[in-house]
């Protein structure tokens, strides 16, 4: 896709989407980002496809945006699908995972922070450089929720990376590897939630998204609608059957 930038995989429900522009630390030019599109839309799209990941080739996720080509195209406002963003100009309720290896900062930043859950490596380093260049990062807007506020504000004015196991302990990343089982893990983690109950899943994604900063109240209510086509699902009589019957579940996804 889109000369070789993103490559799909896809093995037992589980899409990996892979950047491949190592020489450049995987920078976001233009092919790289029309690549990632096709990619995540294909994923969206393929029913076959329960997860995904996104990860990278090299010794470097993605050093954000490829400031050279963004130089000769005099580019000043981003425009709205510069890049996909989940859960903005691109959605699904399908489990997203970041492999992150090396530096993810700015593009790269944003890319790790919009996926569900993110697996890093132990040389990891997350970083919001756009104060370096005078650039802006308003879809970090989102980071508050994710972390603690003083922690993103530091983040944004100092252009100061993270390391994996600081991102660990502020909720930035789920878990942290060695840099050589980094890929295997990620799609380990896919693997068992792909062998899920598919309709749990989605809820599960929907109702987190849908109850962050919810009042108790607004969120039980916000669950119980989310659930309720779960509950009357084909597959919420499958379960409980095949648990009765000591046998592995199969799964209709409805």
């Amino acid at each position: 896709m889109s000369d070789g930038t993103v490559r799909y995989e896809l093995a037992d429900g589980v899409a990996t989407l892979v950047m491949d522009r190592p020489e450049k630390k995987n920078a976001l030019n233009r092919a790289l980002r029309e690549g990632l599109w096709d990619g995540f839309r294909r994923f969206v799209a393929d029913d076959a496809a329960r997860v995904a990941v996104l990860a990278s080739t090299g010794d470097v996720f993605c050093a954000g945006a490829d400031l050279a080509e963004m130089a000769a195209l005099g580019l000043q406002v981003p425009p709205p699908d510069f890049l996909p963003q989940l859960g903005r100009n691109l959605h699904t309720d399908k489990p997203v995972i970041a492999a992150v290896q090396g530096p993810a900062y700015a593009g790269g930043f944003a890319l790790a922070q919009m996926c569900d859950l993110c697996v890093a490596a132990d040389d990891a380093r997350f970083a919001i450089t756009e104060a370096k260049w005078s650039r802006g990062a308003p879809w970090a807007a989102p980071l508050p929720w994710l972390i603690p506020p003083r922690i993103a504000l530091e983040l944004m004015v100092t252009a100061e990376p993270l390391s994996a196991e600081r991102a660990r302990e502020i909720g930035l990343v789920n878990r942290v590897v060695p840099r050589a089982k980094l890929l295997d893990e990620a799609r380990a983690l896919a693997a068992g939630i792909a062998r899920n109950a598919p309709l749990s899943v989605r809820a599960a994604k929907r109702m987190v998204y849908a109850v962050a900063g919810a009042s108790l109240e607004d969120a039980l209510a916000e669950g119980d609608r989310v659930w309720k086509s779960v509950y009357e699902s084909e597959d919420a009589q499958e379960g409980p059957r095949a648990f009765r019957e000591k046998r592995p579940p199969k799964w209709a996804g409805r």
